[in-house]
């Protein structure tokens, strides 16, 4: 699962980037108001950790743009005050819940599965592609009925693919979607997956499409 953290303050971001990434979190990082409203593919992201005391136009302001612009993916607020007036503000912004700092990562993490379960509860699409169905709420993939056993690395490069049959995704294209983005990206980690991954769903289910990347048969 893949998260975007945006805070300013870089002891606060590094610890919490440790803890989240140690979790199993993927993770982004921005520490400004423009690099977080201008971030690409933010519904990719499972939630958004968002700081509400950043420079410029602040994490509001972040906010407001984001549900603006139709980007429905869940943000925590972190903010230093946490008064009720404030907790208005941020929830009618678009907010889907807030932590007060000191932030302990046990409960940041605990809100962060609560809200992947909240938008996973509300209509998650099952995926069937290539003779394969992936349920995102229960994680789990099938062929005719019979389960398939992955590893988590395993079962995230497929949701990738399923996301996208029949299109090339290239190598560059799967470790974005993988890795957070300051992740050293191994090349040769990614192919040793995809065949591992072919070999337990069938070598023709991922075809490679020389020089260009993978597909996934529809």
């Amino acid at each position: 699962m893949r998260l975007l953290l945006v805070e300013d303050d870089v002891d606060l971001a590094n610890r919490l980037a440790r803890r989240l990434t140690s979790a199993g979190f993927a993770v982004d990082r921005a520490a400004d108001s423009q690099s977080a409203i201008a971030w690409p593919d933010l519904d990719t992201h499972s939630a958004v950790i968002l700081d509400l005391g950043l420079p410029g136009i602040g994490g509001l302001g972040v906010l407001r743009g984001w549900r603006a612009q139709g980007v429905r993916v869940p943000v925590i607020i972190l903010t230093a005050r946490g008064d009720w007036r404030e907790k208005v503000e941020v929830l009618n912004a678009g907010a889907d819940d807030f932590v007060v700092k000191p932030v302990h990562s046990e409960e940041l993490i605990a809100r962060i599965h609560a809200q992947i379960r909240r938008r996973e509860d509300h209509g998650a699409p099952v995926l069937i592609a290539a003779g394969l169905t992936l349920n995102p709420t229960a994680r789990s993939v099938t062929r005719d009925g019979q389960s398939l056993e992955l590893s988590r690395q395993e079962y995230r490069l497929l949701e990738v693919f399923m996301r996208r049959p029949g299109h090339i995704l290239s190598q560059a294209d799967l470790l974005e979607r993988l890795y957070p983005l300051e992740a050293e990206r191994d090349w040769n980690t990614l192919e040793v997956q995809v065949s591992r991954l072919r070999r337990k769903l069938g070598r023709e289910t991922i075809k490679t499409v020389r020089g260009l990347g993978y597909r996934l048969e529809r």
